[in-house]
């Protein structure tokens, strides 16, 4: 295989329901979004809103910014808007420029992708299979003083893991390398916390107060199933916002994402009822998984669940459940794992009751 197309390979994410399906359509549990699918309210507000796409966008995204300020308490002066989480990693990093970057691997490959684009040196730190792949924050911080690096990327949870980091865990990390005369950037990565009721255990964004060295990633597009739209935002202390906003296209997000994101963001109902949806679900696939011939799954946090395979290459379980018609996400491109690991996203009882009845005539 070519240099170029292993390299391609290497940041190949999950979603591609664009190709040909041997049942007509693809049951898609490679993307990890909302199982409650678009809200009537969402769909609505950008049905209205068609007819102003002959506008350019408000560059200052008021609305969408306001009810951000609202929904998650923080000043607006601390936002910044991103066409998805993901051009926000390329903005920081292209905007932050470190020589190095340091990633606890596996984790999501945009990270790597968008450190490469800047420039940076990534070192990894690799996560203990054995252990169940816990991230220790202080053996992180070490690390990153060892090393030497100017800026390390962590999700929250993480992302194929699921593995969650407390807030007070996070803290650890910034006193350790808060100790340095230049310490490294922090960057993390909140995209499915808003799938936990008790999501406040685990935000990082009053540490802000106290660390200037710390930019929070939120993605809007998984928790309210807008990923052809693309919409997140960013925390940080206003000189780094600043920064930012002088780096990144005055229109980066369109007219019709900014209502869908500010509608979206009023959806209490909504909201409760997926928290609730996924919690159930993730339990009753976990409970399911753990039992099927061939698996084992890791503990699920939010809407994604890893899976070790016992039987067979991800690559031909991957290839075995597109003949059911259903994807998976295969992780054996993510550093840090090998040729057993793949990853399913929770979606409604009838489309995980067919997940498992696949699973079961594959491993077979």
């Amino acid at each position: 295989m070519q240099e170029e197309e292993i390299a391609i390979e290497k940041f190949v994410h999950g979603g591609n329901v664009y190709a040909p399906s041997p049942s007509g359509a693809w049951l898609d549990f490679s993307a990890n979004i909302n199982p409650m699918g678009l809200a009537s309210e969402v769909r609505k507000a950008i049905a209205d809103n068609i007819d102003s796409i002959v506008n350019y966008p408000d560059p200052e995204a008021r609305e969408l910014k306001a009810a951000l300020g609202e929904h998650y308490g923080v000043p607006l002066e601390s936002l910044v808007l991103g066409n998805g989480a993901a051009e926000l990693f390329y903005l920081f990093l292209q905007t932050v420029r470190p020589a190095s970057v340091l990633l606890p691997v596996p984790s999501f490959s945009e990270y790597e992708r968008a450190s490469l684009a800047a420039g940076a040196k990534v070192e990894y730190f690799p996560l203990d299979l054995a252990s169940g792949l816990r991230l220790d924050m202080k053996a992180l911080a070490e690390s990153a003083v060892e090393k030497g690096v100017e800026a390390v990327i962590i999700g929250n949870p993480n992302n194929p893991t699921g593995q969650l980091i407390a807030t007070e865990e996070i803290e650890v990390f910034l006193q350790v390398v808060g100790k340095l005369s230049n310490p490294p950037w922090l960057l993390v990565d909140e995209s499915f916390l808003d799938f936990r009721r008790d999501s406040g255990k685990y935000r990082a964004k009053e540490l802000l107060k106290e660390y200037g060295r710390l930019f929070i990633v939120q993605s809007l597009t998984k928790f309210y199933a807008i990923p052809g739209l693309r919409l997140g935002f960013g925390l940080g202390d206003r000189e780094l916002i600043q920064r930012l906003e002088l780096g990144k296209d005055v229109w980066n997000v369109n007219l019709l994402a900014q209502k869908a994101g500010a509608a979206a963001l009023g959806l209490r109902d909504y909201a409760r009822q997926t928290v609730e949806l996924v919690a159930e679900e993730r339990k009753f696939l976990w409970e399911e998984l753990a039992k099927a011939r061939g698996i084992r799954p890791y503990h699920p946090t939010v809407n994604f669940m890893l899976l070790r395979l016992e039987q067979m290459t991800s690559r031909e379980f991957t290839a075995a459940m597109r003949e059911q018609g259903i994807l998976v996400r295969d992780c054996s491109n993510y550093p840090g794992l090998d040729e057993y690991h793949v990853r399913v996203a929770v979606r409604r009882r009838r489309e995980n009751e067919r997940l498992l009845a696949a699973i079961a005539k594959v491993c077979s």
